[in-house]
């Protein structure tokens, strides 16, 4: 069955994880099914499930969730039978109820789908709020992500060998791809904990094929392969006679360097971290599984053998089936024609854009090359101009920055192969390594920027202070770690995002790093902001990577039991109500701020016209003490994002009753100032979407809960848990539904029915929504995949002085050419809807199209109303897409309108 994260190097029997559906039935009885005791279910049904060997338990709790939740489905529009559906519900069961005894790829040949359709079909199924558990999600989405893994790997593979190989018997050539593949699969397989890590399994790939290469005759390797292989590995030792050949140890295996840097130059691999995987894990694979004596090539019944055994103890798909072009492993054709457009030069000089195939293996290489090459000339080791910061210092730091970073060293690499493998560690220090560098790098950069701000080169406090040190090095690592993972992979299934649960993406992905380091959220988040803004090389998609940790931290991470954003709460509220943030009455006015690291990590003690490094003065006894600038900062970031997101649902569910819109604020901002303890190890999604409901409720709008939790899974950056696992008290949770009912309706009953008084309570003011303060970065246009919207960037050469409302270059994509068709552009901008324009520069944007109405049994449908005029831009926009770029007309007229996403 779907594969999950084993606890060590060696393939073992998958964790037991606790049950979360407290109604799931008993599973004690695991004997063979007995079809006299379901006599009350479709014959077809049972012979199913006899088929598939399950269990009684197993019989009757898929056939519950047929009855209760998929019977019912439109058949027609999810285009499967009965049998497949029922298959589904019985996959279902046996990850709830962990209790399978056929792989994954038996299940499939017995209802006949493949890989990516029983994944689409388990998700059309979750209709409900408790249809799919967040059991079954993790399992789905670990399952999609080493699918789409060794997919991808085997693509590359079948590649490369087409490069190395000349043989033109086809017999032997299939001979060599089905040796050489089920070894990088029994490698993987078990070497690996992590086996949906791309780059990591990519190196483990090389490994292979240079073990391949050089076990070859000379012959059958083309040009440059054959000459990079040496005549010591093509020749047989000659140490040991054929008398004393049975008695000599076998010899260590032995990299042939030039083969494998021709190897890592074609997959541009960093050639250290591949010479690193060779000599620790591969090496150790070889001796487990009896390899590293052999002069030839490796017999297939050996490896088909050990993989076969791995294979049906994980109950895993069997990968070995992609040499076949199985139907079980066939891909959808969209899977195979995925390409990022990258800028081309023409002939006439222009920049056009054309489409260039870019796999998710090249993807991930290049965006780790770029990483080294910012780095090249930093070191992992505090320059001369750090050194000097540090000797200006009241209390020199320097013995304690070395110290806590060779701690930490340690503790990541141990972590690190805890996490991918055993024999990973190595691995992890060069990661590391390369974390350490841009560490040291953007402090320097950092203190620069404190010291033009301040005109001072005493930084002691800051220096001395070793929580600003662990998140400023935590920072720099998860640029390192995400550069490696990569966005080529990420899908938008049920692992999208990182909402109550844990990210299933990968286990090194955020927020691993903080656990790693033992570093809260709260500390995590005071450095995100100055990191982005220190560090001018860092990419747009990892400056949005940040940001998008900073997102997750303020909607959930902060809010752990454990974070000291409580104690600093409290400590607000026994100073004076309503100190955590500014005025609620500030919120409509622009977030500026000039609050660096220093300030946010010597909070809460306000800035004086002092520098950061000067001793606090004690306070005077009786004397209210300022509140904390990292306080009050996070909670003006807070309430934009929750009326952000607020919006977003609401844009999707009530346009037709505006009215409630602020209402549903001033409930939501009420309960984030007042009643934070709501937040206690929630998610700031479950409050928005109970406030929606409760004031749906007191003024007599039919919304429900099924219909908000539907809606909410559309949106971006979401995931299932944090409607299916809501905390109602200590060590219990439950769906949404419940946490309303039992916990928030009543904390917040007496407040909630004001609302339906002839003397409601105030509103509150809507927030300012800003531009990204990271960077001046372009806006996607809602709904498409490579329309952005960005302002245009003064010219030398063009003597016109921009205007409000000529500021705005439209990009689709391709290139127009001449500079004076980009200024024709901006003229027809100029002369659009002014209300359009105010939208892209952040202010507020005309009621999205789209209309709702619920029906009686609380089913969302379109009313198909349309507004009566287009927009001029828009219909400039279509007329100027090419083929390749052009989006639907209806579409862009939908999507022009809404808010724009948080940038």
């Amino acid at each position: 069955m779907p594969p999950k994260k084993r606890s060590s190097g060696t393939p073992q029997k998958k964790e037991t994880k606790a049950n979360i559906n407290n109604g799931s039935p008993d599973n004690s009885d695991n004997t063979a099914l007995t079809p006299e005791r379901h006599k009350d279910k479709e014959p077809e049904f049972v012979t199913l499930c006899q088929e598939l060997q399950v269990t009684n338990p197993i019989c009757d709790h898929a056939w519950r969730i047929w009855e209760k939740e998929i019977r019912s489905l439109d058949k027609a529009h999810m285009l499967y039978s009965n049998r497949q559906l029922w298959g589904a519900c019985l996959f279902i069961t046996g990850i709830e109820l962990e209790s399978t005894k056929l792989t994954f790829t038996e299940f499939q040949k017995v209802i006949g789908l493949s890989v990516m359709q029983v994944i689409s079909l388990v998700k059309k199924m979750d209709v409900n709020v408790d249809t799919i558990s967040p059991k079954v999600n993790t399992a789905v989405t670990r399952l999609e992500n080493k699918y789409n893994v060794t997919l991808a790997l085997y693509q590359r593979f079948v590649k490369t060998c087409d490069k190395i190989f000349a043989e033109p018997d086809k017999a032997k050539r299939k001979e060599l791809l089905e040796n050489g593949w089920t070894m990088f699969l029994l490698a993987k397989g078990t070497s690996l904990q992590m086996e949906d890590d791309l780059v990591i399994s990519f190196q483990l790939l090389l490994c292979v094929l240079e073990f391949f290469s050089k076990h070859c005759s000379p012959s059958l390797l083309q040009s440059p392969y054959k000459s990079a292989v040496t005549s010591s590995t093509l020749s047989p030792p000659t140490r040991t006679s054929r008398r004393n050949q049975g008695k000599a140890k076998p010899r260590p295996p032995e990299m042939d360097m030039q083969l494998l840097e021709t190897l890592c130059k074609e997959g541009d691999c960093n050639v250290d971290e591949v010479k690193n995987m060779y000599q620790t894990t591969f090496s150790a694979f070889l001796d487990s599984a009896g390899l590293s004596g052999l002069q030839g090539l490796p017999p297939m019944e050996t490896l088909s053998k050990q993989y076969e055994e791995l294979y049906h103890k994980n109950k895993d798909f069997d990968a070995r089936l992609f040499l076949v072009d199985d139907e079980t492993v066939s891909p959808n054709k969209t899977e195979t024609t995925k390409v990022e457009m990258t800028p081309r030069k023409n002939q006439c000089g222009e920049d056009v854009t054309l489409p260039v195939p870019q796999t998710p293996i090249r993807a991930a290489m290049n965006s780790i090359q770029q990483l080294r090459v910012e780095l090249t000339s930093a070191s992992d080791q505090p320059s001369h101009n750090l050194q000097v910061y540090f000797k200006n210092c009241t209390v020199d730091p320097s013995e304690e920055i070395t110290k806590r970073v060779d701690e930490l060293g340690q503790v990541f690499s141990q972590k690190f192969a805890q996490a991918v493998g055993q024999r990973c560690e190595g691995l992890g220090r060069k990661r590391f390594n390369l974390g350490a560098q841009l560490y040291y790098k953007v402090m320097e950069s950092m203190l620069k920027s404190e010291e033009k701000r301040l005109s001072v080169q005493n930084f002691s406090k800051l220096l001395n202070n070793a929580t600003f040190h662990t998140s400023l090095l935590a920072c720099a690592l998860e640029v390192v770690m995400a550069t490696y993972v990569g966005n080529s992979l990420k899908n938008g299934g049920f692992g999208r995002g990182s909402g109550a649960g844990d990210s299933v993406e990968t286990d090194l992905c955020f927020p691993w790093i903080l656990g790693v380091f033992q570093l809260h959220a709260f500390d995590f988040y005071k450095v995100i902001e100055s990191f982005i803004k220190a560090e001018p090389t860092l990419k747009h998609d990892m400056m949005k990577h940040l940001e998008h940790c900073e997102h997750v931290i303020m909607e959930n991470l902060a809010w752990r039991v454990d974070s000291p954003l409580f104690d600093l709460l409290k400590q607000s509220c026994e100073e004076g109500a309503g100190e955590q943030a500014d005025p609620p009455a500030t919120l409509n006015q622009p977030l500026h701020h000039n609050h660096t690291a220093a300030d946010l990590y010597l909070s809460p003690v306000r800035p004086s016209r002092e520098p950061p490094a000067a001793e606090a003065e004690p306070p005077t006894p009786g004397t209210r003490q300022p509140h904390s600038n990292s306080l009050s900062l996070f909670y003006k970031k807070l309430y934009r994002m929750a009326y952000l997101r607020l919006k977003m649902l609401f844009s999707q569910l009530l346009t037709s009753h505006p009215e409630l819109e602020p209402i549903i604020w001033t409930l939501l901002q009420h309960t984030l100032q007042n009643e934070y303890e709501l937040m206690r190890d929630r998610h700031l999604d479950q409050l928005i979407m109970s406030a929606m409901y409760a004031i749906c409720k007191v003024k007599n709008v039919d919304l429900r809960f099924k219909t908000i939790v539907t809606a909410y899974k559309e949106l971006p950056n979401t995931n299932q848990e944090t409607f299916k696992r809501v905390l109602i008290r200590e060590g219990q949770y439950d769906s949404i539904i419940v946490f309303y009912n039992l916990v928030f309706m009543q904390k917040l009953k007496t407040n909630i029915l004001q609302y339906s008084s002839p003397r409601p309570p105030p509103l509150s003011p809507i927030p300012h929504i800003p531009c990204s303060p990271y960077k001046n970065s372009p806006l996607r246009v809602p709904g498409s995949n490579n329309v952005y919207v960005s302002p245009l960037k003064s010219s030398r050469m063009s003597p016109v002085v921009m205007t409000p409302r000529s500021r705005i270059l439209i990009s689709i994509g391709e290139s127009f050419g001449s500079s004076d068709k980009f200024q024709k552009i901006n003229q027809m901008v100029s002369s659009t809807d002014w209300s359009l324009k105010r939208s892209l520069d952040g202010g507020s944007a005309p009621k999205p199209l789209k209309r709702l109405r619920f029906d009686t049994d609380g089913q969302d449908e379109a009313d198909g109303s349309k507004s009566s005029s287009e927009s001029a831009l828009i219909q400039k926009l279509a007329e100027m897409s090419s083929t390749r770029t052009r989006i639907q007309e209806q579409k862009l007229k939908e999507e022009s309108v809404k808010e724009h996403p948080e940038p």
